[in-house]
């Protein structure tokens, strides 16, 4: 999760620009000009730390939800699986994410169908061959089921937890809502949500758990916690939550800020969530 990143998949906001926010369950209307430029601002910060941009494709079409790439497919040892998220209004990206990797000549190892659905978001590796899922109300049992079924020839293992009601089904809580990696041996947490054997786990695995101002996360709606790796202990972070910038950067990170007040916290997704990474070393 924080090795250097190399390769990333990445989509402009197209649709996300005149989005209806109570359709999309969006916390207020988006001024499309101020998005834009932050988007823009961190997409230059992603090419920055040297990694290469691959965009998806642009198209007239209404996927708002689309800009945030890490949630419709996930990348594994040998090629990725097209999964099936479980906001309805996302269904048809799946379709856009099979079609970017045959495009791309990455091969697809399987895809999640109804009624199984697992999002991107609920899941992130705990080690090499040991991938942590977020079970909850956008990751289902019976779509852990069918991934667990096609990585298992890849000699990958599910660890699976648990995530709580929280806000109920209509707020999006992802398992990397509460856990952000910073490097192999360190992450950002909310302890308050976190599942507790995931949380004794990292111990046991030796992490050390910055625990992020619990008044920062209700501020930020959560996308305090929200921080891209693009190398060990290097971060893209949100800007304007100084306790949490200042426990990471006390812990050795190097962290870059940008203004997200339209792109990331209205929109329940951040820096993370904006990019599909492809290939990290």
């Amino acid at each position: 999760m924080a090795g250097q990143l190399k390769r990333v998949a990445m989509r402009r906001p197209g649709a996300l620009l005149g989005a209806d926010a109570q359709r999309w369950h969006y916390a207020k209307p988006l001024d499309p000009a101020a998005l834009a430029a932050q988007y823009e601002t961190f997409a230059q910060k992603v090419a920055a730390s040297g990694a290469e941009i691959v965009w998806l494709p642009a198209a007239d079409d209404d996927l708002a939800d689309s800009v945030f790439t890490y949630d419709p497919s996930f990348v594994f040892p040998g090629g990725a699986v097209i999964l099936r998220p479980g906001k309805a209004l996302r269904d048809a990206e799946a379709q856009l994410h099979a079609a970017f990797y045959e495009a791309e000549g990455i091969p697809v190892l399987g895809t999640i169908d109804a009624p199984g659905t697992v999002e991107g978001g609920d899941c992130f590796w705990l080690d090499d061959s040991t991938l942590a899922v977020g079970r909850g109300f956008r990751t289902n049992q019976a779509g852990i089921e069918q991934l667990e079924a096609i990585v298992a020839p890849t000699g990958i293992r599910l660890a699976v937890f648990d995530l709580p009601y929280h806000h109920g089904p209509d707020i999006c809580l992802h398992l990397m809502s509460v856990v952000s990696p910073l490097d192999v041996d360190l992450a950002l947490v909310h302890p308050p949500l976190m599942p507790t054997a995931l949380y004794q786990r990292m111990l046991a695995m030796g992490y050390t758990l910055l625990e992020a101002p619990a008044e920062e996360f209700d501020a930020s709606l959560g996308l305090n916690l929200n921080v891209l790796a693009t190398g060990p202990r290097q971060v893209i972070a949100i800007e304007g939550f100084a306790g949490t910038l200042d426990l990471m950067r006390d812990a050795g990170c190097d962290v870059d800020t940008f203004a997200a007040d339209e792109l990331c916290i209205p929109c329940e997704g951040g820096p993370t969530c904006l990019t599909r990474p492809l290939l990290r070393s």
